[in-house]
């Protein structure tokens, strides 16, 4: 399949090279070209323009925020222009209810499909190719897209014919990651400040109450402290969370552990944290718990 692929960075990247591998041609293109010098040696293509990755069959982005896609989409030269009729967007990245809705409305205009197709996982299960896809849209379009979707993820769940439907449920989703890496901070800041080791007190928890992969994952950077590189970036999940509250008034549905999550992001990024994985809100635990000062960063 004639494959187009535009945002490669740490989830893209992976994602991309697994495409390739399943013996799609790809044509990538990024912000800075310099990230795609690893697929161009595996064989892809590089575009100059977002319009130049989208003359295939399919399209995939995977780009950070709402504005990152819509200036791919509806900048010069850019996927609305370029896309075939009846050729698919597939749209991978995380973003809002909103932009997901526009998006399937602009390409209908132009006889083009939208596939919403978010995914749940960090960036080692983009490189080995075991992310969980949400896939949603029009059923053909959606079954054209499953071989690429086999060769992204392990598993990908179907969530109906309105693509802002995956974009919620994705959002929902990060809002529980997030309510998890809250729990655990504040878990992790009381026993820490009581001088017991954060480690043994992980050890407890995964083999008594809590043994799914999400506390393992997260409680092990968070009593070891090891926010870099961000898997996820904080400000992402301040992002996400806003998406979240945004979706949530739309629908009129209080959220108010939502809001102080987003709150909480908000502290650690005003703190200098940004750029630091999104389970270092730890920082702002441990921070008020009176153990460590502004700047927030690990030890």
């Amino acid at each position: 399949m004639q494959v187009g692929f535009i945002g490669l960075g740490r989830m893209g990247s992976g994602m991309a090279a697994n495409l390739i591998a399943a013996g799609n041609a790809l044509t990538v293109y990024n912000r800075t070209p310099e990230k795609a010098a690893a697929l161009i040696a595996k064989g892809a293509h590089l575009a100059n323009t977002p319009g130049e990755a989208a003359r295939g069959h399919v399209v995939v982005t995977m780009l950070a925020d709402d504005r990152a896609l819509e200036a791919v989409v509806f900048g010069d030269d850019g996927i609305l222009a370029a896309l075939a009729p009846d050729a698919i967007h597939l749209s991978m990245s995380t973003i809002s209810v909103a932009l997901a809705e526009r998006l399937d409305a602009a390409h209908r205009e132009q006889g083009q499909a939208f596939v919403s197709a978010p995914v749940f996982g960090r960036p080692d299960l983009a490189s080995s190719g075991d992310l969980f896809v949400l896939a949603a849209g029009d059923p053909t379009p959606v079954a054209k897209c499953r071989p690429l979707l086999n060769a992204i993820g392990q598993r990908t769940f179907p969530i109906g014919a309105e693509p802002a439907k995956a974009n919620l449920v994705k959002l929902s989703g990060n809002f529980l990651i997030a309510s998890v890496i809250e729990a655990l901070s504040e878990a992790m800041a009381l026993v820490g400040k009581a001088g017991i080791d954060r480690t043994q007190f992980l050890d407890i928890l995964t083999n008594t109450l809590f043994g799914a992969p999400i506390y393992k994952t997260y409680g092990a950077l968070i009593a070891e402290e090891r926010f870099q590189p961000a898997g996820f970036k904080a400000e992402l999940g301040h992002k996400d969370a806003r998406l979240a509250l945004s979706a949530a008034q739309t629908l009129q549905v209080p959220m108010p552990l939502a809001s102080l999550i987003a709150d909480r992001f908000l502290a650690l990024i005003a703190g200098g944290g940004g750029d630091l994985d999104w389970s270092a809100l730890a920082l702002v635990a441990k921070r008020d718990a009176g153990e460590d000062a502004a700047p927030l960063q690990p030890n």
